[in-house]
């Protein structure tokens, strides 16, 4: 029904930058939220930042990341500078969506994750 496609990972070296972008496609009402989470290896998924009326970050990455909304594209975005290492991680898009005017609720979509890799 709801398809997120992420782009944008990739290998960078510690002080470096890295934009990802997350487009949603399929039968969509409308947005309520979008977000990006991230899971390094042996720990959980946890929050990097959402987007709905306002913004949200996790600790790590305040004043480092910052994330952005295109409503007429369906597509979040996700500007890291002053990447360190223990920024890498795969990152996870979500969406909160509705499908039709009828929902009361939206339903939670995941993307299939990019990695992002800081190394010198």
């Amino acid at each position: 029904q709801v398809q997120l496609v992420e782009s944008g990972g990739g290998l960078v070296q510690p002080g470096g930058s890295l934009r990802l972008s997350c487009a949603a496609s399929g039968s969509i009402f409308s947005i309520r939220a979008m977000g990006w989470y991230r899971q390094a290896p042996g720990k959980e998924r946890e929050l990097v930042a959402s987007i709905s009326s306002s913004t949200n970050y996790g600790d790590s990455v305040k004043g480092r990341f910052t994330i952005s909304r295109d409503n007429a594209k369906n597509t979040v975005y996700l500007q890291m500078n002053s990447l360190k290492p223990e920024d890498t991680a795969v990152y996870y898009c979500n969406a909160a969506v509705f499908l039709s005017s009828r929902d009361l609720y939206p339903t939670g979509y995941w993307g299939q994750g990019t990695q992002v890799t800081v190394s010198s």
